[in-house]
This record gives C-alpha cells, sequence and structure tokens, in this order.
C-alpha cells in the first residue's frame, strides 16, 4: 500500500501531463514486480549479510581473503558462461513473435556451451589453480561446479521472470539462498562443536579448511535448485532456431564485455589489494566491504523489477517521463539508504562483523555507498542502450569504467592504501554514470529532473560526511540529522503532495 499510495500521486501526473488512470497502472504493476522480486533478491543478499557474521567470527582476515578471491573469480565465470544471453532473453521474448523459438534457442545455446566449458575446465583445472591463485585445486573444481550449475538456470528463471512467475522464482530463490545458509551454520558453528564428525558429513567437511566448507555449502544449494528447476526445462520444446540466435548472440556478447569491465570495477581493487598489501589487509578491506552490501540490496530489488518493466513499457506513449519519475524516487530512497547506514555505521558494524580486525577498513564504507548509489543510478539510465538495440555502448562505458578504475587503483593504492580502492571505486562509476547520461540524452531523451537528483545526492553526501566525520557514535546527532534530511525532502515535495492531498479530497 505504501508504494501505491506514494505513486499514485495525480498532481505527478498533472505536472507531466500525462493520463492519471495510466501512470497509475503502469507504475502499480511496477512496484508489485519490484516488490516480488525485491523479496527474493533482498532476502538472499539479506540472509548473506547476515552470514558475513558467522564468516568474520570463524574466518581470520587472511581465511576471509581466501573466500573473497573465491567468489571474485566465480562472478567472472557466471559472467562468461552466460555471454548476456538473459539481457538477451528479455529483449527477444518480448520483440519475437514466436516466444518457445526464443526460449529454447537460448536455453540450448547455454546449455551446451556450458558443457563444452565444463570439460575445458575440468581437464585444465591444475593449470588454472596455479593461474587464479588457487592453492588447493579442489577450490577450483569446487568454483567449477557452483559457475556451471547456476548458469544452467539462468534461462528457466529469466522465463519465470517475464511470464510473471514471480512467486515461483521468488520460492526457488529464497530455497536456494536457505539451503546455503543451513550448511554454512551446520559447517561452520554446528560440527565443530561435536567431537564426533558423522561419517556421512566427513566428504564435506574439513575443520582445517574452513572456507572450504562455505564452498561446499554453495554448490549443494546450487545442485539442489537446478534439480528443482529441472520440470520446467522438461516444458520447453526444444527447437533451436538459428536465425534467431544470430540476433541474440549479436545483442548479448557487448552485455558479456561489459559484466567483465562491470565485475573488474568491483572486484579488481580486492584482487590487487591481496597481492600489494596482503591477506590480511584485503580480508578487512573485503569484510568491511559487505557493510555496503545493505545499500545494494535495495538497488538489486530494483533492477530485478525495472529490466522486465522497462522492456514491457517501452513503446507506451509517456514512457520517457515514466522513466524520469522512477529515477528521481529512486534516487531519493536511495540516498536516505546512504544517510541511514552512515549515521549508524559503528552500531551497524558491531551487529554484522564477528572480528574487530575487520574495522580497521570501516572508513571505505561511506564512500562505497555513495559508489553503489551512483551504480544505481547508471543501471537506471542505462536502459536507453538496452531499448535501442545499441548495446555496444553499454559495452564501451562499462570497458571505460574498468580503464578509469585500474587507473585510479595504480595511483591510490600504493599512496593511499585500502582507501584508494574505495575512491577508485566511486570514480568509475561516477564518470560511468556521466557519460551514460550524456550519450543517452543524444539517442533516447528521457526529461530527467537534474534538479532535485543533484539536490538529493548532495545533501546525502554532505549529511553523511558531517555524520562520519564528526558525530560517529553520537545517537542524538545522528537522529537530528536524518530527520533535517526527510524534513527537506517534504518541503522539497510538499507541493506535490498536498496537490495530491486535496485531490484525494475531490469526489471521482
Amino acid at each position: 500500500m505504501f508504494f501505491e499510495d506514494l505513486f499514485r500521486l495525480r498532481t505527478v501526473c498533472y505536472i507531466c501531463e500525462i493520463p492519471y488512470k495510466l501512470i497509475l497502472s503502469i507504475l502499480k504493476r511496477f512496484f508489485k514486480d519490484t516488490l516480488i522480486y525485491g523479496f527474493a533478491a533482498v532476502l538472499p543478499k539479506a540472509i548473506n549479510v547476515l552470514l558475513v557474521k558467522l564468516h568474520t567470527s570463524t574466518l581470520t582476515t587472511s581465511e576471509y581473503s581466501i573466500n573473497t578471491s573465491f567468489y571474485v573469480w566465480a562472478a567472472y565465470f557466471n559472467i562468461v558462461l552466460t555471454y548476456g544471453m538473459e539481457t538477451a532473453f528479455f529483449r527477444f521474448f518480448n520483440a519475437e513473435k514466436n516466444k518457445e523459438k526464443v526460449v529454447a534457442t537460448s536455453f540450448i545455446s547455454v546449455f551446451i556451451s556450458t558443457l563444452l566449458a565444463l570439460l575445458v575446465l575440468l581437464f585444465f583445472r591444475q593449470e588454472l589453480s596455479s593461474i587464479l591463485g588457487f592453492s588447493n585445486t579442489t577450490y577450483l573444481s569446487l568454483l567449477i561446479w557452483i559457475a556451471i550449475l547456476d548458469t544452467l538456470v539462468v534461462i528457466p528463471f529469466a522465463y519465470l521472470r517475464v511470464t510473471g512467475a514471480s512467486l515461483k522464482y521468488t520460492l526457488f530463490r529464497v530455497l536456494n539462498i536457505s539451503i546455503y545458509a543451513f550448511f554454512n551454520l551446520l559447517f561452520l558453528w554446528f560440527l565443530p562443536q561435536l567431537e564426533n564428525i558423522p561419517e556421512l558429513l566427513k566428504s564435506a567437511y574439513n575443520p582445517l579448511f574452513k572456507e572450504q566448507s562455505i564452498f561446499m555449502a554453495n554448490v549443494i544449494a546450487s545442485a539442489i535448485t537446478f534439480i528443482c528447476v529441472i520440470p520446467i526445462l522438461l516444458k520447453f520444446k526444444f527447437d533451436f532456431d538459428k536465425q534467431v540466435f544470430k540476433k541474440m548472440l549479436k545483442y548479448s556478447w557487448p552485455i558479456m564485455v561489459a559484466g567483465l569491465a562491470y565485475t573488474t570495477n568491483e572486484n579488481l581493487d580486492k584482487l590487487l589489494l591481496e597481492s600489494w598489501l596482503g591477506k590480511s589487509v584485503m580480508g578487512a578491506y573485503a569484510g568491511a566491504y559487505k557493510i555496503s552490501v545493505i545499500m545494494s540490496l535495495f538497488i538489486l530489488a530494483f533492477r530485478l523489477g525495472a529490466e522486465p518493466f522497462f522492456f514491457n513499457h517501452a513503446t507506451t506513449k509517456n514512457a520517457p517521463k515514466t522513466y524520469a519519475l522512477i529515477l528521481k524516487w529512486f534516487v531519493i530512497v536511495g540516498a536516505i539508504f546512504v544517510l541511514v547506514i552512515v549515521c549508524f555505521l559503528e552500531h551497524i558494524a558491531h551487529l554484522f562483523l564477528g572480528n574487530e580486525a575487520y574495522f580497521k577498513a570501516l572508513s571505505i564504507v561511506p564512500i562505497i555507498l555513495i559508489a553503489n548509489l551512483f551504480l544505481g543510478i547508471y543501471n537506471n539510465l542505462s536502459i536507453w542502450y538496452k531499448l535501442t538495440d545499441k548495446t555496444h555502448y553499454g559495452m564501451y562505458i562499462s570497458i571505460f569504467g574498468a580503464l578509469v578504475t585500474v587507473v585510479l587503483l595504480y595511483i591510490f593504492i600504493p599512496s593511499n592504501g585500502f582507501i584508494g580502492a574505495a575512491w577508485a571505486t566511486l570514480g568509475a562509476y561516477f564518470s560511468m554514470t556521466v557519460i551514460s547520461y550524456l550519450l543517452g540524452q543524444k539517442i533516447y531523451p528521457v526529461p530527467y529532473d537534474l534538479k532535485r537528483i543533484g539536490w538529493y545526492l548532495f545533501a546525502s553526501c554532505g549529511f553523511s560526511s558531517l555524520s562520519f566525520l564528526k558525530f560517529q557514535g553520537n545517537f542524538a546527532y545522528n537522529i537530528l540529522l536524518i530527520s533535517i534530511f526527510l524534513l527537506l525532502t517534504y518541503v522539497l515535495e510538499r507541493k506535490e503532495l498536498n496537490r495530491f492531498i486535496s485531490k484525494q479530497k475531490q469526489p471521482n
């Protein structure tokens, strides 16, 4: 009801000259999907955040760096193995008349390429382990199986999303994270308390390599999830269409390159920190970095609901004005998220980090939060090249962002340590946002309210800096800062809200 009431603003429709019933129906559907998909995205991420305390309590900073490196490489593997076919699936499912061919073609292509990748990766796992820096070959084998199983469910999950089966999609996602969390607790908390480990679990649990237990939990969760989607796969008519595949591949490969660049933006800092400053520093940095996941929960939930929505409503007359309105409210809510997290950072750190050895890197959190907010803005802006089939622009922008990341990391880390890595991340996402906006306004103009958006970003950054530098741990002053920000937000939006209230009082 909150989102329905919030966006059921007749005054917004009046200002934008958009028919009231039209925008209401569009936005109701958008936020309904966002809430459902948001639950599917936020709950797994939230459980992962809660598991951070288990991991940081159990693993030393050096051991945590191994866990971090593992999932950095897992991210690269997933990008390559899916090669942009998920986004291509959304694009062509709505564009092609024969939707069954799109479903079958996309899954068959991913299935065959995944099997080939499995054979190659397992055959060269000794060499790859050395290249990727794994001292234990078992780690790479587990990584390969996780990547393979997660790739095979991408198209079935996309099919559930695009056909409106959001509840089933949510069920599978929640099942996956629940199994993962269960085995994390079993391996890292329950079994270490036992004197005799059950024979059945000895092959999966090794007390000398605690980080390996996390990887095993992931393999089990991914395998069970894949088994659950097999009934969906059996419904597909396996009719591969070469023409559809060529069009999808042409559309998807730039997305893959962009994904690799994005993963570099997100994770190269951790790999370089481990190489230059050691595993302990990288582990502390990665642990503190996890606090920013709270912000990414909001961004991910928004993206999962937004991407299908943007494609489904791309041909409507008032689409650009609707997109502008959505971005404005995204920034408002995102700015509030940033401020609240920074104001209560000390409390959040004690809540989520189980060892004070990780606290030395807390200074990166405000910077990473702002960087993630710009990433969310960029994701919203990027709809222009997806809707116009100019995905190569997304590739170019992401490559540029990756180059900015590399340059700034090599400049900042030697002189500023891990805080320099955080500034490099912010610099990359800010530059990508600016470039995407400038290009997008030339190709697919959207009337974004830059003054209001700029104000919310400036105020959130200013208030957050004041809180972190002057009022850390001061509950009263931080509550005051949040209250002032909310009051200023209300003042800026009060005309719209007052008109909405007066309109509601009028008879229909």
